[in-house]
């Protein structure tokens, strides 16, 4: 089978980065790292265009599973022109079963697990293995960390690089090389829920230690932001750990014209935060539908984003709903959490899972649409409009209105099936473009003349949910 040029890039990029060669296409960029959008800090700015991050990506072991085929999946991001992964650094693992995922990406099996520690000569890792040496570092994580990120960029892919995760039980905590148990250093030798706090000293300094390492590493990446922590309102976290963690890493690229952006990850579902704490610009969410937290925090001139999904069931419907809800809300990052992804379906063609959520290629399709609606219009100047839509709805039917109403105005109806909707609209003429988000098809276009104020729109017939862009000529 031939390579298409996308799999051929990458694949001469990893193997750039293995032999030790230098590869610049896609690994450093002439551009300034990922940054809020200046003249609209809700969005991004990158490689020179304003920007929403959406994907469906698979679950976070794409970078510590040596089996992972992560060239067969970006080339699959990069077809349906999805543009973010969420991957943890190897700070943490997960074990076989944990959370019921059928073949859990993030608990690789034995010998196949990397982690930026090297291992020592003395047995005794509790997954198999010597244990590590928190000394030291492993030059084939580091490798295979270069070749991961330049085939991100060359796919168009911004990573989220998760650099620490809360023991959900013990036996995480067992399995973490941080944990006494598992390294040769005497260090961690604490309860699950103190692992990250400020009460143990040594374990706190090789937590900076990595946070450094990586951030070194990762310098010239444009493609990159930083999550602290992923939901660390569960295990013990601190933010006092969270902000000396942002300080480590602020102080790590010091002297950088534009630092890269961090993220917290606030809650699941919503809530309003009470303290911008300095230096992060991102705040992440988990199952956050409906889209209340958009509107709770959209104050702070932030990106909000939902950057995992899940829990409600397979259906594509589920999670595609809740992308167009949430970025119609004013959000700009969204991210499924596709477990058709596995080691042995790189590309995502796993099907028939038990995971506790959703994905598929259909579903990545669906989010491409979504992608393409909201590039289609003028989006620095997008901001959540619900008050334009004036009536006419069932109160069954769900919706959402992102408009600059001297442009465009973006509305996405779910449920209800109205024949008409009430639209405040300036004079001017109008198209009106319906388009189906399940397979992007236009349902019905037309053009129109409205002299202001409130105008009828008929609502054509739709399955399960419908959006249209209405133009000012």
């Amino acid at each position: 089978m031939k390579l298409t040029l996308l799999n051929s890039a990458v694949a001469m990029l990893a193997l750039a980065a293995i032999s030790g060669t230098a590869a610049t296409t896609g690994a450093h960029s002439d551009h300034s790292p990922l940054q809020l959008h200046p003249d609209n800090p809700h969005y991004f700015l990158f490689r020179g265009k304003p920007t929403l991050l959406i994907t469906s990506g698979e679950h976070y072991g794409a970078l510590l599973n040596l089996e992972f085929d992560f060239n067969a999946y970006f080339a699959e991001l990069h077809k349906h022109g999805l543009n973010l992964t969420r991957t943890f650094c190897g700070t943490y693992r997960e074990v076989p079963g944990s959370f019921n995922i059928t073949q859990n990406t993030l608990a690789p099996e034995p010998g196949q697990y990397l982690a930026p520690w090297a291992r020592s000569s003395e047995p005794g890792y509790a997954l198999g293995g010597n244990k590590f040496d928190l000394n030291l570092w492993d030059p084939a994580y580091f490798k295979r960390l270069h070749a991961f990120m330049r085939a991100a960029s060359a796919a168009g892919v911004v990573v989220e690089m998760n650099l620490f995760c809360p023991n959900y039980e013990a036996s995480l905590w067992h399995a973490n090389p941080m944990y006494t148990g598992n390294n040769v250093n005497s260090v961690g030798n604490c309860p699950p829920d103190e692992a990250y706090t400020l009460k143990h000293p040594d374990l706190l300094n090789t937590q900076l230690s990595v946070v450094r390492k990586l951030v070194a590493e990762l310098a010239a990446y444009d493609n990159l932001y930083y999550e602290v922590c992923n939901e660390p309102y569960f295990g013990g976290v601190t933010m006092e750990w969270q902000k000396r963690v942002i300080h480590e890493i602020q102080a790590a690229e010091t002297g950088m014209k534009h630092p890269h952006l961090i993220s917290l990850n606030i809650a699941n579902g919503s809530a309003s935060i009470t303290e911008a704490v300095p230096g992060v610009s991102i705040f992440n969410f988990h199952y956050a539908t409906p889209p209340d937290t958009v509107g709770l925090n959209y104050h702070l001139n932030k990106v909000i984003g939902d950057n995992e999904t899940g829990f409600r069931g397979s259906a594509d419907l589920l999670y595609r709903s809740e992308a167009w809800e949430f970025l119609l809300a004013g959000g700009a990052l969204y991210n499924n959490l596709d477990y058709s992804f596995s080691v042995a379906h790189p590309s995502g063609d796993l099907s028939g899972y038990h995971s506790p959520g959703g994905g598929s290629p259909a579903l990545r399709h669906q989010l491409s649409i979504l992608k393409k609606f909201m590039e289609g219009a003028d989006l620095l100047h997008l901001q959540p409009s619900q008050s334009l839509l004036m009536g006419g709805l069932p109160a069954q039917t769900a919706f959402r209105v992102l408009a600059n109403p001297q442009k465009h105005v973006l509305v996405y109806l779910r449920g209800g099936r109205p024949e008409s909707m009430e639209v405040l609209l300036h004079s001017g003429k109008y198209h009106i473009q319906w388009i189906d988000p399940e397979d992007g098809h236009t349902i019905q276009q037309t053009e129109m003349h409205h002299d202001g104020e409130i105008c009828r729109i008929a609502v054509p017939i739709y399955k399960d949910d419908v959006a249209v862009k209405i133009t000012r000529k």
